[in-house]
């Protein structure tokens, strides 16, 4: 067959099974690169090579290679245009110093964790098809190759999600930015190193390197907004802009290959240097026009390249335990490393482990530069195969590891408080309280203001129930005035209520309707007023416990008001068990603490780490003031004015006689909480002011 036409198939079939790969690793909730990689491996000797008629060889014949090879690399180096230009900088403005420093550390601790792997790995592949392997040169290259994070993969994965809207999204999103400059010119270091011949050869490389940047930040970054204004008198992307555009990207990967650092260098410097004030429309068109290209024709021939070098049925058993290794550094450096920098930054720990997950994501950046250690005689095949798997499995783990940390719930909560942000709405936290017994009304109220805690922006929401049968419904003709008269005056009582509690500075509005299901006017209610804890008495509770739902999206507080009242100095005790019900009567006592200012006395029956991890957590509200104290037994904390105990524990079965004695509130804590973490919440209560 002539050697064209076997070309123009082998491209035909490559997109083929790219597409179908790549429409498969969307239906498990993967991005597309995880199945398009998985296909090109699937391609070569790891599962083509095994089936039977020699299919590999008569596809991949040796002839042919070469042109696919060309232009994968042509595919290549118009992918680094493509992430060189989503490299929007504007990204890192006003968060510098937090993602330079969680970048930063995201890149130290795996590219030093790198290198010693090396030293383990050397031994075994000191030698490639090219010649002996330096051990400087590989011990460099690992330590690049376990840096790397693929921002335009991290990118789709946060779109997919909806994260990039949320504020950990877009740090997230600032962090791999700032990773990509510094793991591309770490690159481009080590790759002049090991072309270098000798310490003169590797000055004059990064000599003429910097003299490249220089003129193409100096020079040609300036002539290039002049594009941004032929495109606005165009109203378009013309043929003649596009074609400067793709003269610019040859021209620098031409200029880079030539020093001695690689064609994709020159790509993504001419990418970064493109303009972006004002010129969202003609980077949008020139991404459309240039992603179809890549993506659908070129991208897929360098991943089959890339799967031809990959034999995963040749790894021996030794093979398994470097692949363990590699895995182990990769993905443990580059969490540790990117945890550790964020929580010095005073990142909360969900945040903070979430983004120790998105900085593993490597994808097809990652191939790319094992595909230049490939080419350089750095990699051997074996070797190749590894770190290509390694590549694969923390790019694909990155989602369902994501998921775990950051359900839909807290992320949908999290995108509506950054939308609310957006539009200047103030988020508060609310706290229904529910008045059943106007006797108890007062105190009732102070239990619930006191949950609000000081310094967020809070809100106390009253609400009281007017009970009508159900063989008297409103309806025309019904003697209306008697219930209007019953609802104006429930009104007044809990107005004059609220402004009592206004002039104590809490922030509170009334709420009241007639009801025949009381429980299901709270629960809309609840939903209405967006309450984060609705506030009951005992009597409420034992009278609606058969209907009450048992995954309510809000936190249920359960009262028994004692004698005592709840006043400023007051003490406050908690008796969490290690569950979420414990958490939500830690954070919630920890907040009327604070409120009260008086002291915290927090018991935890199951001892040990339980104990230790409240402890641990409070660390931020101790440094603030908060007197806060871990009792031994139950008796100290149950003394207190105020409890709080959570309502799933065996020790929460029956409530204490409270004549005498404060009030007990039982706690069972609702679905949003159930997700947040004790050291968040508290950490949030810190953070007021």
């Amino acid at each position: 067959m002539h050697i064209a036409a076997l070309v123009f198939i082998d491209i035909a079939i490559i997109m083929v099974v790219a597409r179908l790969f790549g429409r498969l690793a969307i239906k498990i909730g993967q991005p597309p690169v995880v199945g398009e990689i998985v296909a090109g491996i699937a391609m070569g000797p790891s599962l083509l090579g095994l089936l039977p008629g020699e299919l590999e060889a008569t596809l991949f014949p040796p002839e042919v290679l070469p042109y696919l090879n060309i232009l994968a690399q042509l595919g290549l180096v118009l992918f680094m245009f493509i992430v060189g230009l989503e490299l929007d900088m504007l990204l890192i403005r006003g968060r510098e110093k937090v993602a330079g420093t969680i970048s930063a550390a995201s890149v130290a601790l795996p590219f030093a964790l790198g290198a010693g792997l090396s030293l383990v790995l050397f031994p075994f592949h000191d030698e490639t098809a090219t010649g002996p392997v330096a051990p400087l040169a590989l011990a460099l290259f690992m330590g690049v190759a376990m840096s790397i994070t693929a921002f335009p993969v991290l990118a789709r994965i946060l779109t997919d999600r909806g994260m990039h809207r949320t504020p950990i999204g877009v740090l997230a999103l600032a962090c791999a930015a700032v990773d990509d400059i510094i793991a591309w010119t770490l690159l481009a270091f080590v790759v002049a190193v090991v072309q270098g011949n000798g310490p003169l050869d590797v000055l004059r490389i990064v000599i003429l390197t910097a003299i490249f940047a220089a003129i193409m930040f100096g020079l040609v970054r300036p002539l290039l907004k002049r594009l941004n204004e032929w495109y606005q008198r165009a109203g378009r992307l013309t043929p003649d802009i596009l074609s400067v555009v793709l003269i610019g990207v040859l021209a620098s990967a031409f200029v880079t290959e030539i020093i001695g650092i690689h064609a994709i260098f020159g790509a993504f410097v001419f990418g970064a240097v493109m303009p972006r004030q004002g010129a969202a429309d003609l980077t949008r068109e020139i991404l459309e026009r240039l992603e179809q290209v890549s993506v659908l024709l070129l991208l897929p021939l360098f991943f089959v390249v890339t799967g031809l070098s990959t034999n995963i049925l040749g790894l021996t058993g030794g093979g398994l335990w470097q692949l363990a290794l590699i895995l182990l550094v990769a993905i443990g450096g580059k969490f540790v490393g990117a945890y550790a920098g964020a929580r010095a930054m005073k990142v909360r720990p969900r945040q903070a482990t979430a983004l120790g997950l998105l900085m593993n994501t490597r994808g097809l950046t990652e191939l790319v530069i094992l595909n230049v250690g490939k080419q350089l005689g750095v990699l051997d095949g074996e070797l190749f195969t590894l770190m290509v798997l390694m590549a694969l499995i923390t790019t694909a783990m990155t989602g369902p590891l994501l998921k775990l940390v950051y359900s839909d719930r807290v992320m949908h909560r999290d995108i509506a408080e950054a939308e609310r942000a957006a539009l200047g709405v103030t988020d508060s936290y609310r706290v229904l309280v529910l008045i059943d017994d106007p006797a108890r009304a007062r105190e009732l109220a102070q239990v619930g203001a006191a949950m609000l805690g000081r310094g967020r922006p809070a809100q106390l929401v009253l609400t009281r129930l007017l009970i009508r049968p159900t063989t008297a419904p409103l309806e025309v003709g019904a003697p209306l005035v008697p219930d209007l008269a019953r609802m104006a005056s429930t009104v007044d009582e809990l107005n004059g209520l609220a402004r009592e509690l206004r002039e104590q500075g809490v922030h509170s509005s009334v709420l009241t309707r007639f009801s025949t299901d009381p429980w299901a006017d709270l629960l809309a209610q609840a939903a209405s007023a967006q309450a984060d804890v609705v506030l009951v008495t005992d009597t409420f509770a034992a009278s609606t416990g058969s209907g009450r739902p048992q995954d309510p999206a809000f936190t249920l507080a359960i009262a028994q008001v004692g004698e005592r009242p709840v006043a400023p100095g007051g003490s406050v005790g908690v008796v969490a068990d290690g569950g979420a019900d414990g958490r939500v009567a830690v954070v919630l006592g920890s907040a009327a603490a604070t409120r009260l200012a008086g002291p915290l006395h927090v018991a935890v029956p199951d001892g040990g780490r339980a104990a230790r991890r409240v402890w641990s957590a409070l660390a931020p509200l101790r440094t603030g003031g908060l007197a806060a104290q871990l009792v031994d037994g139950t008796d100290e904390a149950m003394a207190a004015g105020l409890v709080l105990l959570a309502g799933g524990g065996a020790f929460a079965a029956e409530l204490r006689d409270t004549r005498g004695t404060g009030t007990v509130v039982r706690i069972h804590a609702g679905l949003d909480d159930r997700e947040s973490e004790l050291t968040d919440q508290l950490a949030k209560l810190a953070e007021s002011p």
